[in-house]
């Protein structure tokens, strides 16, 4: 049992219950501008996380998660090769990028703002996601699931990716601003 303090400096007791993401029914995935024209979709194929999380106190969610770098898929092999290589992602140095949450707010009826640590490469810059279509059931086995879509925008630049060449037309081949998105379905743990 957790204790949270509100701003009426009264102290309530809030019970949080642990959830674990299952990757299976869980997507990670990103989009980043390419010659000013389109973007690029990709997403991570190995990832775990562990949540704490209770509809009644939202505040007092917390996140943790682990994605596999080299896991990456952009349906390219060259370019795979070439985020895991030391230009971008560096997967042999940095195998690993985590988000570990800090503070969690409600917002509106049906979502959440968590802010965390989002460390790439080595590098940690405090990110915030913005969750929404948060919604509960029970699957077929009877295991209590939550499911959540979940977007954050960050500047590669700003964790040490900043490799780009210049368009002949203006621009660059690839864009500063990445979207990252999350499908996430979450089991109850016992």
């Amino acid at each position: 049992m957790n204790t949270t303090t509100n701003p009426s400096t009264t102290t309530t007791p809030t019970t949080t219950t642990r959830w674990t993401l299952d990757p299976g029914h869980s997507a990670v995935g990103f989009s980043v501008r390419h010659l000013m024209i389109t973007n690029v979709r990709g997403e991570f194929e190995k990832f775990r996380g562990d949540v704490t999380y209770d509809a009644a106190h939202p505040e007092a969610t917390r996140i943790e998660t682990t994605i596999d770098v080299a896991s990456l898929n952009t349906r390219e092999a060259k370019r795979d090769a070439d985020l895991r290589s030391p230009l971008f992602f560096d997967a042999e140095k940095h195998p690993e990028m985590t988000f570990v949450s800090k503070s969690t707010r409600s917002v509106g009826d049906a979502g959440l703002e968590v802010t965390g640590d989002l460390t790439i490469r080595g590098t940690t810059h405090e990110v915030t996601l913005s969750v929404r279509d948060i919604n509960a059931a029970q699957d077929m086995r009877q295991n209590s699931r939550i499911g959540a879509t979940a977007e954050a925008k960050i500047k590669r630049s700003d964790f040490g990716m900043t490799w780009n060449k210049a368009l002949e037309t203006g621009g660059v081949v690839v864009g500063d601003v990445v979207t990252i998105t999350l499908e996430l379905s979450l089991v109850k743990v016992p």
